[in-house]
């Protein structure tokens, strides 16, 4: 049988699960909430299989898993309503914004042992798994650290501004919303990091959020790991990610360009994907159905995630 989905917040990320989930054999996305009429009736116009239920609690009654794609200010709420009622849960990150408040929430969701993750996109891909195969067979020599470069001419990105408060210091920014991914995919290959210092700018507006970040840490091992983040300028959009070994290194360019370098120029190890967003969501699926299924799985568990949500809060309170 198919597994029942809620999914409760359908913007840019809600109506793009609710069309993955469609598409693939194991989910029924049927049951949909948003507090936004307009969001709602794009949902159904995307989907029309699917219904808006008349509130969130409707809609989490009727599923066996919950999507939560709602800011991260309202998804504590939703996730205990939901773990509460022994329903699986599959979280977008960050996995909060308040440190306290999230660390109940993480004891709360393991006292009522039900199914749950984070979607952190690179933990099912290939550049991740290739990476960790190839530190398995000692390809890339001892690993010395990562280097993490973001610059954006503009924040939010074009395609993300119907999102309006990626903009704000509350709950948005480019350190929440792209940074962390590189985090987490730095603490599967290093282990947990430690921060060691970090410059975060902001506007003279208080209400908007970061647009410069310098950050050092280190993992267990004594590996740097440096961050250089920006926004503003004509430039291209980067998004650079790249594990430097003793023998190789390993460069993530925009989340799944991945390439390969023995001191000379990267070298692009595999075609670039058609579309790399379905691939990447439809191996998540894939993964999640493991997870559902009580079978070992690649998803980032909820540790994962608040580990990396202290680490990017530490480093958005430390200003210039």
């Amino acid at each position: 049988m198919k597994i029942k989905v809620a999914i409760i917040g359908l913007g840019l990320m809600g109506q793009r699960m609710l069309t993955h989930m469609r598409l693939h054999n194991n989910f029924e996305p049927d049951y949909l909430w948003d507090p936004d009429e307009y969001a709602c009736h794009q949902a159904t116009m995307l989907d029309p299989q699917s219904q808006v239920m008349d509130n969130a609690s409707d809609a989490i009654s009727k599923a066996d898993l919950v999507y939560l794609a709602c800011t991260p200010a309202v998804r504590e709420i939703y996730a205990l309503e939901a773990a509460a009622a022994g329903k699986a849960l599959f979280l977008e990150k960050p996995f909060g914004i308040n440190i306290n408040d999230s660390r109940n929430l993480l004891t709360c969701l393991k006292d009522y042992d039900i199914p749950v993750a984070v979607n952190f996109t690179q933990a099912s891909g290939v550049a991740l798994t290739d990476l960790l195969a190839a530190q398995e067979r000692g390809d890339m020599g001892a690993l010395l650290g990562v280097d993490i470069i973001v610059t954006y001419p503009v924040w939010p990105r074009q395609w993300q501004k119907d999102a309006d408060w990626l903009r704000f210091r509350a709950e948005g920014g480019m350190t929440r919303e792209v940074i962390s991914h590189f985090l987490f995919f730095t603490e599967r290959v290093l282990g947990p990091l430690s921060l060691l210092s970090a410059h975060t700018t902001y506007p003279d507006e208080p209400s908007l959020c970061e647009t410069a970040v310098l950050a050092r840490l280190v993992s267990g091992k004594r590996q740097e790991v440096s961050i250089l983040a920006t926004v503003g300028g004509i430039q291209p959009e980067r998004q650079e990610f790249t594990v430097k070994g003793t023998k190789t290194s390993r460069r993530i360019t925009d989340f799944h360009k991945d390439s390969i370098s023995d001191g000379s120029d990267f070298i692009a190890l595999r075609e670039p994907l058609k579309d790399p967003r379905a691939i990447s969501l439809k191996v998540q699926l894939d993964e999640l159905s493991l997870l559902l299924a009580a079978k070992p799985n690649k998803l980032a568990t909820i540790d994962e995630a608040f580990r990396v949500q202290a680490l990017v809060e530490s480093i958005l309170a430390r200003t210039i």
